[in-house]
């Protein structure tokens, strides 16, 4: 990296490739806590990228925006993604037979009849992490490519970080919260931060910008209260979110700390960022983490609504995906799963899909909550949610979006259970967010006071917000947002599901 001049990692490309470790934590949590076999999983997916899906416009849009990065410098993943140099057709089929013999393969491993089910899925998981898969990675990795950064360089991935790496079981952060529990990631995602809005939201009752019976987040005063909070808590995730350094939650997460932070939101907006000190720690963020956006970004941004925004070096904001499911058990999980992006690195052609690009979330200075260390994760974006009560999970949520996930769930979630309104009526209702904050992804840069904001929230509210000295950028009726979720109801069992018709991608479904 110091070769290359950087002081942080390219934002695509083999240098910012992450251990794949998703498909090892998908696989443990089949073992553990599944019933399905390592064929009845797989074969959908195989089925489909061998014969064969539709292309979404949003595809489309995607590839023909990094399709002379293919052509020119990416040569493997043109061969996948290319017809002629052209991107495929919205509503075309599109194939992968490279990525079908991989899955295929892997399940052929998982399919050997003297075992175990447990033991086959074990098998799977091997021959990913210890077999052709990690060979794969590792003689693709050597192989120099052109970065967003511009430098044509190898990788640093082998197949022996493929085999160090093992899923593993961990305790996730939990917040009681006006009845019920908010279960979010460790460090490592930026989870912990909504648990900080949320607790400072009712240390308000007791400070003096006298906000706190939560307003309704139609009013000014809701969205001042709620924006106001997530400064803070954004400030916070900077100096101490990150599995390289991290905070303990009890400290982060201390009654008394989230009153002193709550105490700092005011009247009017706030353009600081103002890291706070749990138990008396000096505060620390990378040097680069406070450039100021000028004010043309400022004021002609996209306001990341987490849709594709890829330039055509490769370089991506947003483009994420999250899935919700309940059964009638009352089994639930969330799930965030990103990162592997088409435009992310170069497709490895024995296998057929790009390494994902992670790493470009760490910084290069050391001493930092989410610095590059070897064994540690980065302060990823992704951020699922489950809630309890009384320790049984009754609705779990989630959001692509990028830096704005936990923003909006935060505003569903005192939508839904604060104001009583329906998943699929907090899903619709109009939507905000800040960004006067360092961003996680490429230029990284805060824009001081800035509020984006549905223009379904009226003028009334958005003159109120701007009188109040936020800089309001308004987003359009229908455009913030990608939430969706579901539900049970412990007592009779009825479950209940909501879906974002924000772009025309999320849909609810039960059988």
């Amino acid at each position: 990296f110091e070769a290359a001049g950087m002081s942080v990692v390219p934002g695509s490309g083999p240098l910012a490739a992450a251990v794949p470790g998703a498909f090892d934590a998908w696989m443990l949590l089949l073992r553990d806590r599944g019933t399905m076999s390592v064929a009845e999983v797989l074969a959908p997916a195989e089925h489909y990228a061998r014969y064969g899906y539709p292309v979404l416009p949003a595809v489309n849009r995607t590839i023909t925006a990094v399709a002379s990065l293919f052509t020119e410098h990416w040569p493997t993943s043109a061969d996948v993604w290319l017809d002629r140099g052209q991107a495929p057709e919205a509503g075309s089929i599109h194939r992968n037979s490279a990525y079908a013999d991989t899955l295929a393969a892997l399940i052929a491993h998982g399919s050997d009849e003297r075992l175990t089910r447990e033991t086959q899925v074990d098998a799977t998981r091997r021959a990913w992490s210890h077999g052709f898969v990690a060979q794969a990675i590792d003689a693709f990795a050597r192989v120099p490519h052109r970065h967003s950064s511009g430098e044509v360089l190898p990788g640093v991935i082998t197949a022996a970080d493929c085999a160090t790496y093992q899923a593993s079981w961990e305790s996730p952060v939990v917040l009681p919260w006006q009845g019920c529990e908010i279960v979010k990631t460790g460090p490592w995602g930026q989870g912990p931060a909504m648990l900080q809005v949320l607790q400072m939201l009712d240390a308000g009752a007791d400070n003096k910008s006298g906000d706190a019976t939560i307003s309704s987040m139609d009013t000014a005063d809701g969205v001042h209260a709620v924006v106001e909070r997530w400064k803070l808590a954004m400030a916070d995730r900077e100096a101490w979110l990150g599995d390289s350094l991290p905070v303990p939650m009890d400290d982060l997460l201390d009654a008394a700390y989230a009153q002193a932070r709550a105490a700092l939101v005011g009247a009017e907006a706030s353009c600081e960022v103002r890291p706070g000190s749990p138990a008396g720690r000096t505060p620390r963020m990378a040097h680069l983490a406070l450039r100021i956006a000028d004010d043309n970004a400022i004021d002609g941004g996209d306001g990341s609504v987490g849709e594709p925004t890829v330039r055509p070096s490769g370089d991506t904001k947003g483009d994420t995906c999250h899935v919700d499911v309940v059964d009638r058990w009352g089994n639930m999980i969330a799930a965030t799963p990103s990162g592997g992006w088409l435009q992310s690195s170069p497709v490895i052609p024995a296998l057929g899909f790009p390494l994902g690009s992670r790493l470009q979330m760490m910084w290069l200075e050391q001493g930092l909550a989410s610095s590059l260390v070897p064994g540690r994760r980065p302060r990823t974006t992704l951020t699922p949610t489950l809630v309890l009560r009384d320790g049984i999970p009754v609705l779990a949520c989630g959001s692509p979006g990028g830096d704005q996930q936990d923003q909006w769930q935060s505003v569903f979630l005192l939508r839904h259970l604060l104001q009583g309104e329906s998943l699929q009526e907090a899903i619709d209702a109009p939507m905000f967010h800040t960004t006067s904050f360092p961003g996680s992804f490429d230029p990284r840069v805060v824009e001081p006071g800035v509020l984006v904001a549905e223009d379904r929230l009226g003028e009334t509210v958005l003159s109120d917000l701007e009188r109040r000295g936020h800089r309001v950028r308004r987003a359009g009726d229908w455009a913030l947002s990608r939430m969706c979720a579901v539900a049970r109801d412990p007592a009779t069992g009825m479950l209940s599901a909501g879906a974002n018709p924000r772009g025309m991608q999320g849909y609810a479904v039960g059988r």
